[in-house]
């Protein structure tokens, strides 16, 4: 996060923490590790497990009505689906009409940007950081993810010296591209953003991360910017213009490697594939790196739809913790629906759906996505929507939602036909969950 810092040194606790001590019931918070214009991150212990965590404490009001709600929301959405051992870990989220708080993996060893400050790393030390980045970004990428602000201050290390990812309140999904297959959103570090994006006519994600992973590889080996001017438009013209000298020390290797790196033109710009075939890439100890899993077949799009619950969904589904209201003043408690729990399989919960409906006169049924049926009436004059998400292996969530029609009917068809059939079962296994206000 842009303006918040990670200190791994003890730091006194806050006169007026923002919680108590067990957040939740599940968390006590301790010393405060930084803070921004609009957050803070406190350390954190598990009270069930005694893991350590770090908790961002994200203050609503000094958000609402500024860009940085859809940053957030975006970075909750593509943080629940990382899984890298490079990348800061987001294990929770929940929330209050206030606040909302991140709880992630407390990455000990503090900002890469505190380390750097004191003096130019190795060129070994360099590429073992530098390998471990280009781990995770490629991972990132593989993805449909573009971080958009990568740099030291935004590179951790952990209590075994390796690099974690962190803030991806900027970054940008597949589902952000506009037609002609760019992004147009300005966003970056001056110091560590890419020529295209300054020419304003769109780039391309994955190409403007590599660049600053270039820039990042610069700072370590030389121990300062490529491209620096107290002036910022002059130094976006160096930008611009690729102005920079390696200084002496560094390798022949290294030199023409960084040249590729930060090549001003995005189409002849070294890729990261190519990357991890470069020559001084795999010097020394090098562990092949493999970006795309076999059970990963898609990107993660701007709409993507969920048909598996987590932590994260959950929080939706409770009006004092409703997320989706922090950001667009909505609410997730069903206008004539209901939510609730039921220990039942997704394919039998519509099976029985089905087959009520399939004894009713009038009434038409079509799939919608994995686990969700759409009932429709004659000219439209009931539609209800059903929609089961897997909660845990032997446990679903149910919603149903009426969005057409008269009230009456729908009672009839939903309270008296379906919901009796689908509620049918021993009792223990079906769960009641509140959602309206």
């Amino acid at each position: 996060m842009p303006g918040t810092e990670h200190d791994s040194a003890p730091a006194p606790a806050p006169p007026d923490p923002p919680t108590e001590n067990a957040m939740f019931g599940k968390y006590e918070l301790g010393r405060l590790l930084g803070c921004g214009a609009f957050a803070k991150v406190y350390h954190a212990r598990d009270v069930k497990t005694g893991l350590s965590v770090a908790v961002k404490i994200i203050n609503k009001k000094k958000i609402v009505g500024t860009s940085l709600m859809s940053n957030i929301k975006r970075e909750i959405s593509i943080m629940r689906r990382l899984s890298h051992p490079n990348i800061v870990k987001l294990f929770e989220v929940l929330a209050t009409k206030s606040k909302i708080y991140f709880v992630m993996e407390f990455v000990k060893g503090g900002e890469l940007f505190a380390k750097i400050a004191k003096g130019k790393f190795s060129e070994d030390l360099s590429r073992k950081y530098f390998q471990q980045l280009i781990s995770a970004v490629g991972y990132c990428h593989s993805r449909g993810v573009y971080h958009r602000d990568l740099k030291p201050e935004n590179l951790l290390l952990d209590e075994n010296g390796d690099l974690k990812v962190s803030d991806f309140g900027l970054s940008a999904v597949t589902g952000q591209i506009r037609t002609d297959g760019l992004l147009h959103t300005l966003c970056g570090t001056p110091a560590y953003v890419a020529p295209e994006i300054l020419t304003k006519r769109g780039y391309d994600g994955a190409k403007v991360d590599v660049w600053s992973c270039g820039v990042v590889l610069y700072v370590l080996t030389a121990g300062y910017l490529p491209f620096n001017d107290p002036n910022l438009m002059m130094m976006y013209k160096k930008i611009y213009k690729g102005e920079f000298r390696c200084p002496k020390w560094m390798s022949s290797d290294l030199k023409r490697f960084l040249s590729r790196l930060l090549d001003t033109n995005p189409d002849t710009r070294i890729t990261v594939d190519e990357i991890t075939r470069d020559p001084w890439f795999r010097k020394g100890p090098y562990k092949e790196m493999r970006f795309y899993d076999e059970d990963f077949d898609g990107k993660i799009e701007k709409d993507e739809s969920m048909t598996s619950l987590n932590a994260f969904d959950l929080i939706s589904f409770s009006s004092g913790l409703d997320l989706s209201g922090l950001f667009d003043g909505s609410s997730c408690s069903v206008a004539a629906g209901e939510r609730f729990v039921l220990g039942e399989s997704p394919e039998k919960v519509v099976g029985k759906v089905e087959e009520v409906v399939g004894k009713e006169d009038g009434l038409r049924l079509k799939r919608r996505k994995e686990w969700g049926v759409d009932v429709k009436g004659q000219n439209g004059n009931l539609v209800v929507s059903v929609e089961v998400y897997r909660l845990t292996d032997s446990l679903v969530v149910v919603e149903v939602k009426r969005e057409a029609g008269e009230g009456g009917r729908y009672n009839d068809l939903w309270e008296k036909k379906i919901k009796p059939e689908l509620l049918d079962q021993p009792e223990g296994q079906k769960q009641k969950i509140k959602t309206g206000k």
